[in-house]
């Protein structure tokens, strides 16, 4: 009987109630993460990769629907669960690193005091262990003269040192999956290394699922095992991280990948025309089809299936196969 994954959600869907109507900003998203598997969530602003993460902590604002087929957490339903059974697991069991560590830190508070908030309220720690488990956990993190730093605000303190006391705050209680939204946005590029081999580090030592939410693609391959694409709310590839990258399966998946610099071949770096659509601009058929230099007829017209498994779940009419689409009618043509 094969093990049970520590994150299994399948079918989730986020709606927020706005003037203009519901909008959907997470459409149908299978998520599924293992005990110290690194799985990374790709995708330009306004994919719903945030969104989807949030949902599964419980910590999106009334406006919010989130319905699911299934979402579990190591063997628990977080359907079923209650507001108090979920507010044990979160930050205990499962933690997050938010964005932006300036904002996400309470500004009214010093850092020592949040970091110790947490042992106390999940693990009834007593000040003073709490105090030796905080000094512990900024050393961890490479915060030098931790019990200094203690003391400090968070407007005392770096975007690179604000980072690692959200990390801090985040193992506090070593937690078996952590959810790290785009840890590294708005540090210098030094920062981000050092950010990036924290974390994989620590994940490593203590065995923890991990899940990377990112728009760098050079941070997935650098650090992921698998990557989920996802865009305007749906998830449109997902692939182990080599086979990702040496041959991308959806028309999208492939166009973030030409935009990087090192697989540039001219010197005009490529870019994809147009934006992610929003509440009043969403195409009809496949969504990504305005974008899509294989777009045809049927593209705009019929939502598309899922590809087989073999085709990296593909949501796309004509898969690419080593960079052709499989089944598109002018390739058919050329070929007969």
């Amino acid at each position: 009987m094969p093990a049970m994954s520590l994150l299994d959600i399948r079918n989730l869907t986020v709606e927020f109630r706005t003037a203009q109507g519901p909008f959907r900003a997470v459409d149908g998203v299978d998520l599924v993460v293992d005990q110290g598997e690194i799985l990374s969530i790709v995708g330009e602003s306004g994919s719903g990769k945030s969104v989807a993460m949030l949902a599964t902590m419980g910590l999106l604002p009334w406006t919010a629907t989130v319905t699911a087929d299934r979402m579990a957490f190591d063997g628990h339903d977080l359907l079923t669960m209650s507001r108090r059974e979920r507010r044990r697991i979160v930050g205990r069991d499962m933690a997050m690193i938010f964005q932006e560590p300036m904002t996400s830190l309470n500004p009214c508070f010093t850092v020592g005091f949040q970091i110790k908030e947490t042992l106390r309220y999940h693990l009834g720690l007593d000040r003073k262990a709490a105090h030796e488990r905080a000094v512990e956990l900024m050393r961890q993190v490479g915060i030098p003269e931790p019990e200094r730093r203690l003391s400090a605000f968070p407007h005392q303190m770096s975007g690179g040192m604000s980072q690692r006391c959200m990390i801090a705050m985040a193992l506090a209680c070593k937690p078996k999956l952590l959810i790290a939204d785009e840890p590294t946005t708005a540090l210098d590029v030094t920062i981000q290394a050092q950010i990036l081999d924290l974390l994989v580090g620590l994940q490593r030592d203590s065995g923890m699922g991990l899940v990377l939410i990112t728009h760098d693609m050079g941070v997935v391959a650098e650090t992921a095992e698998r990557v989920v694409v996802q865009y305007a709310g749906q998830q449109v590839e997902q692939q182990d991280v080599k086979a990702l990258f040496e041959d991308p399966h959806h028309p999208y998946t492939a166009a973030l990948l030409a935009a990087l610099p090192e697989r540039a071949t001219s010197k005009e770096l490529p870019s994809i025309p147009g934006v992610v659509p929003g509440q009043g601009d969403r195409p009809t058929g496949c969504l990504f089809n305005p974008r899509c230099r294989f777009a045809t007829d049927h593209c705009r017209k019929v939502v598309p299936p899922h590809a087989s498994s073999e085709m990296g779940r593909a949501l796309c009419h004509y898969p690419l196969r080593h960079g052709v689409p499989t089944g598109h009618p002018a390739h058919m043509e050329a070929a007969s």
